[in-house]
C-alpha cells in the first residue's frame, strides 16, 4: 500500500495498492470526490436523501473510506457500517488517513456476503457495493442470490448501488444488470460514453430499487459533470440486457481484468 500526496492539494492523498489507484481522500474537504464514478455514487446519495438527513448506509468494501467520509460530512447523524475483510488495510487507513471523531462509521472485518447475510430485513436505506479483490470485482458479489439478499436488507423503499468494471461488448455488466432487473422494479445503468461504445475499460454504476428512482435528476447530474456519464433507464434497460442472463452462485465470475488501466477502484 502506498500513499501519494496530491502536490496541488495539501491534505489530499491517493491510495495505491498493487499498482492500482484504489482511493482518493481529501482530509480537509471530504466533499471533494476525485474519481468520476465515486461522484456518480454520490449523486444517488444526494438524490435519495436531502442534505443533513439521517440515513443508514452499508458499504460493501471500505478501501480508504471515501464515501463514508462524504456521508458523514453531508449527513452527520447518519449510521454507517463498512464491511471490509482486509483488516491490514483498515488498520493502515486508520493510521494514515484517520476518520473524523464521532464519525458514526463502524467497520466490520467481514466479507460482503457474510456481512450482508447477518443484517436484519430492511436494515438500510442504501447499500453501496464497491469492493475489489485486486482490480476485479469478486464473483460472489454480483450473483442474483446476493442481489436478492441486498434487496432484503434495503426493503421496498431503499436502494442498492453497485460499481463494477467492464469493457468491449460489456457482457459482464449486462449479466449483472440482468440480475438487478430480476430482483428490483427500477434500475439505472451508467457509464462513460467511451465505455458504452466499447472503446475504454471503465467503471459501470448500477442502481436498483423497488421504489421509483429519481432518474431524470440523476441523468442531469451525470450529463453535467466534468466527465459525463450516460445513464440508461426505463425501456432502455431490457433492450440493453438483451439475451444476457443473471450470474448465479453456480456460474459466477469476477469482473474482467483491466485492459487499459483507465479505471479506478475503491
Amino acid at each position: 500500500m502506498t500513499l501519494v500526496e496530491d502536490s496541488a492539494r495539501p491534505g489530499a492523498y491517493l491510495v495505491r495498492i498493487g499498482g492500482t489507484d484504489q482511493s482518493y481522500v481529501d482530509l480537509t474537504d471530504p466533499l471533494r470526490l476525485e474519481f468520476d464514478y465515486v461522484q456518480r455514487i454520490a449523486d444517488v446519495i444526494d438524490e435519495i436523501a436531502a442534505d443533513g438527513e439521517r440515513i443508514r448506509v452499508v458499504h460493501v468494501g471500505g478501501a480508504a473510506l471515501t464515501l463514508p467520509r462524504y456521508v458523514t460530512a453531508t449527513r452527520p447523524s447518519s449510521a454507517q457500517i463498512v464491511l471490509e475483510p482486509d483488516t491490514e488495510l483498515t488498520a493502515w487507513v486508520r493510521e494514515h488517513l484517520p476518520l473524523p471523531r464521532q464519525s458514526g462509521i463502524k467497520i466490520r472485518p467481514v466479507d460482503g456476503r457474510a456481512g450482508i447475510a447477518a443484517l436484519r430485513d430492511e436494515f438500510a436505506d442504501l447499500v453501496i457495493v464497491d469492493a475489489f479483490a485486486g482490480a476485479r470485482v469478486p464473483a460472489e458479489l454480483t450473483t442474483v442470490e446476493y442481489l436478492a439478499d441486498l434487496r432484503r436488507v434495503v426493503g421496498t423503499a431503499g436502494a442498492v448501488v453497485i460499481n463494477v468494471t467492464d469493457s468491449g461488448a460489456l457482457a459482464y455488466s449486462r449479466r449483472v444488470l440482468a440480475g438487478l432487473t430480476r430482483v428490483f422494479g427500477h434500475v439505472v445503468y451508467g457509464a462513460e460514453p467511451a465505455t458504452l461504445k466499447g472503446r475504454r475499460f471503465g467503471n459501470i454504476i448500477l442502481t436498483g430499487s423497488d421504489a421509483a428512482l429519481p432518474e431524470q435528476s440523476l441523468i442531469r447530474r451525470a450529463a453535467g459533470s466534468m466527465f459525463p456519464y450516460r445513464l440508461m433507464t426505463g425501456n432502455q434497460i431490457p433492450r440493453f440486457v438483451g439475451s444476457a442472463v443473471p450470474f448465479t452462485d453456480d456460474d459466477a465470475e469476477p469482473s474482467p481484468d483491466p485492459v487499459t488501466g483507465g479505471a479506478h477502484f475503491g
